[in-house]
């Protein structure tokens, strides 16, 4: 499959089609000098997820189409592309980088962006480096349109689909870190905004299964994970150092990014460009606490909390003492299994428009 243009990549059935259009007025200003400029059309895929947000990301996409075509049209090559459900997306990027698409955009929430950046590797290693025809970079992209933004939070993009499509008029790019968790079969697994541990990850596994009341699924998950949880002992190496024992921990969060849970700022001082993890603590904390310390929380000031704790690492390895696995993880939503666990942090890893 070539990718010809703006490839929209979209949670639909099955079959994926492509629709290249090239029709609209020229760019104002500074962007239709720099674009005039270049040798060649920009190749641009986008990856839609109409099913996010209950169904609505599908109707917003449909009415921003338009103005999407209209803005880049003259400039890009506009191509399509339908995705069939989970996983589909990582397919499609891997793809359209082998096609030398010169950027894949994610449009729809932090699912949809989690998916794409898994697209961005395979085999352990960026998808650019297993192809020695490939000698171009692909950006990364996004374009909020989801139940959560929470990466774009943390870049202090506003939600807002206009001023996603003026980025990518612009073109101007800039490199982010991305983390990588690797388990005992040796497979990697990729994330750009924050990884977590028990309690959040339970919260966060039964939170998906609510996704059709919006942002209330974070509470409900909340809530259901709530029953039956036991804060436990976990041993913890940090930058290859000797093992730890964290006693009772109630939640763990590696972040790269600083919100989670659709506005959680939990690791507030985390930077995708800084190289590092700030990886957040919980320990001992009961039910009372959460409610305590809700806004706490939401606004990042929990860190001068009893019992709460961060440190900044490029590499954490975490087991669990009782060895019972059952201790949840999951990155950027998703739901990865159980303990034990490797966290690397890949500085500079994916080009992307800013």
């Amino acid at each position: 499959m070539v990718y010809y243009g703006i490839a929209l990549v979209v949670a639909m059935p099955k079959s994926s089609s492509l629709i290249h259009n090239s029709m609209a007025p020229d760019l104002p200003t500074a962007a239709a000098d720099r674009f005039a400029a270049s040798s060649r059309r920009r190749d641009l895929v986008f990856v839609v997820n109409p099913k996010g947000a209950n169904g609505r990301t599908g109707k917003d996409w449909k009415k921003l189409l338009p103005y999407l075509r209209s803005r880049l049209g003259n400039h890009c090559n506009i191509c399509e592309s339908l995705t069939s459900g989970p996983c589909h997306a990582i397919d499609i990027t891997r793809e359209a980088i082998r096609e030398g698409a010169d950027a894949v955009i994610a449009v729809g929430g932090d699912g949809t962006l989690h998916e794409v950046i898994n697209g961005f590797f395979w085999g352990g290693k960026p998808v650019s480096c297993q192809d020695p025809q490939v000698s171009h970079t692909t950006a990364l992209g996004l374009i909020p349109l989801g139940t959560g933004s929470d990466f774009a939070r943390t870049l202090k993009w506003k939600n807002s689909p206009q001023d996603a499509i003026e980025r990518i008029a612009k073109g101007q790019r800039s490199r982010i870190d991305i983390g990588v968790i690797s388990g005992e079969d040796g497979e990697s697994h990729y994330f750009n905004n924050v990884a977590d541990i028990h309690l959040t990850a339970k919260a966060g596994y039964y939170a998906s299964k609510y996704k059709r009341f919006g942002n209330l699924c974070y509470v409900i998950g909340a809530l259901q994970a709530f029953f039956g949880h036991h804060n436990q002992d976990l041993k913890i190496k940090v930058n290859e150092g000797e093992w730890e024992v964290y006693s009772q921990v109630t939640a763990l969060c590696i972040g790269n990014a600083k919100f989670f849970g659709g506005g959680m700022k939990i690791t507030p001082n985390a930077d995708p460009t800084s190289g590092n993890f700030e990886v957040v603590t919980l320990q001992d904390f009961k039910w009372y606490h959460f409610i305590r310390y809700l806004h706490r929380l939401y606004n990042g000031t929990h860190l001068s909390v009893k019992n709460v704790s961060s440190i900044s690492a490029h590499t954490l390895e975490i087991e669990e003492v009782s060895g019972n696995s059952n201790i949840y993880v999951q990155s950027d939503g998703e739901f990865l299994g159980f303990l034990p666990r490797k966290f690397c942090i890949l500085p500079t890893s994916i080009e992307m428009i800013s």
